[in-house]
C-alpha cells in the first residue's frame, strides 16, 4: 500500500495494488473516487479535501505488525 498526499487539494491517493492497471473509476460522491482493475478488485482510492471532510488538523500513519 502506498499513500501519496497532494497538498494543493488536500487529496490523499491510496494505492492498494501497485501491480494492477486501472480500468474503471467510480465516483462514490463528489470528492471520493474508487479505481478498479480488470478483475473488479479495488486498486486505489482518492479522497479530495480530506482534512475538511474529516475535520482533522493532520494525518498520521502507523503500521501494525501481524
Amino acid at each position: 500500500m502506498k499513500i501519496r498526499h497532494f497538498a494543493d487539494t488536500d487529496t490523499p491517493y491510496i494505492t492498494m495494488r501497485d501491480d494492477s492497471q486501472v480500468v474503471e473509476t467510480r465516483d462514490l460522491d463528489e470528492d471520493t473516487l474508487v479505481e478498479y482493475d480488470a478483475q473488479a478488485q479495488m486498486c486505489a482510492l482518492t479522497l479530495e479535501h480530506a482534512r475538511e471532510r474529516a475535520d482533522i488538523p493532520h494525518f498520521s500513519f502507523e503500521q501494525v505488525a501481524a
